[in-house]
């Protein structure tokens, strides 16, 4: 189990991360989110133990994070951080030795994930050979290596394509059914959305939601309806209170409404329509709570 309990960190009289407290158990992937220079690389080194918090404490395990433990654990970072004037096997030798992985077990499983990944063909080149997305991948290949317990994936997806998107989301969900513990940060909220089971949000390092991402937005009173029907007057709809937004989509109708309690005044003007196909009450996107929150709601715990 990873702990993070009561976290601050100060750097001088600015305060980075402002009492932050979460918990990930084995098999749980874990979203830590907000907006560039919110706290959420500042806080994966926290975890990592290259910065030691101001108050508070973080442990793995039960107990601090130390260099016996780096063995255990796989860190990406958000910047490409791979030495390019080396191939993609000493490249994959260097890091794997670091984490005390004898050579022939290295190249067994570099060459299982260079498969994997569609890029074995690129075992002896040179990392400044590769393209960005090529590149994402090896440095993706690093950080997994040692098969570690606690994962940690700093913006993953950045630059990928929906293709090597949904293969990266694939080893993730990989990695938590044998148990490991996923930490990662996304602007990309729909894959967040997909297999996080808890998040936290930061705001200027504060934590402005957190929890159970399926109960965040239960209890968040804004929802969404969809309507597919024929001759919807949007004005009409727009007139009932409580409704917040109309919006044609190109194959349904969209409204946003404050609360549950809107959805039978505006099923009472669906149903005189024609042709109603659908109508669906939806939870709001964790990218809706998202925007909203950290725009408006200023360090402040939701």
């Amino acid at each position: 189990m990873l702990e993070v309990k009561n976290v601050e960190l100060k750097y001088g009289d600015f305060v980075a991360v402002h009492d932050l407290s979460f918990v990930v158990n084995p098999g749980e992937v874990f979203g830590l989110l907000g907006t560039n220079g919110a706290g959420k690389t500042t806080t994966f080194r926290m975890i990592m133990g290259l910065l030691s918090p101001s108050k508070g404490e973080v442990t793995y395990c039960g107990h601090t994070v130390s260099y016996s433990d780096t063995n255990e654990i796989g860190y990406m970072i958000e910047e490409r951080s791979l030495l390019t004037k080396m191939t993609v096997k000493d490249i994959m030798l260097f890091f794997g030795h670091l984490k005390d992985l004898e050579t022939d077990v290295i190249l067994k499983r570099l060459n299982y994930w260079l498969q994997r990944f569609n890029v074995e063909e690129y075992k002896d080149k040179k990392i400044k050979e590769l393209s960005k997305g090529n590149q994402q991948k090896i440095q993706f290949i690093c950080s997994l290596i040692n098969n570690p317990k606690l994962l940690i994936l700093d913006e993953p997806f950045s630059g990928l394509d929906p293709i090597n998107t949904e293969l990266f989301a694939s080893v993730i969900m990989d990695f938590k059914e044998k148990g490991s513990m996923i930490i990662f940060s996304s602007h990309q909220l729909d894959y967040v959305e997909n297999f996080c089971q808890k998040v936290t949000i930061l705001d200027k390092g504060y934590p402005v939601i957190s929890g159970n991402l399926l109960e965040i937005k239960q209890n968040y009173q804004k929802r969404n309806v969809v309507v597919i029907a024929e001759d919807i007057d949007l004005e009409v709809i727009k007139n009932i209170s409580g409704v917040i937004e109309v919006t044609q989509r190109a194959n349904d109708t969209l409204v946003k409404i404050e609360s549950d309690l809107v959805v039978s005044n505006i099923f009472d003007y669906v149903k005189t329509l024609k042709n109603v196909r659908k109508f669906e009450v939806e939870l709001p996107r964790l990218s809706e709570i998202f925007v909203e929150t950290v725009g408006g709601h200023k360090n402040e715990k939701i």
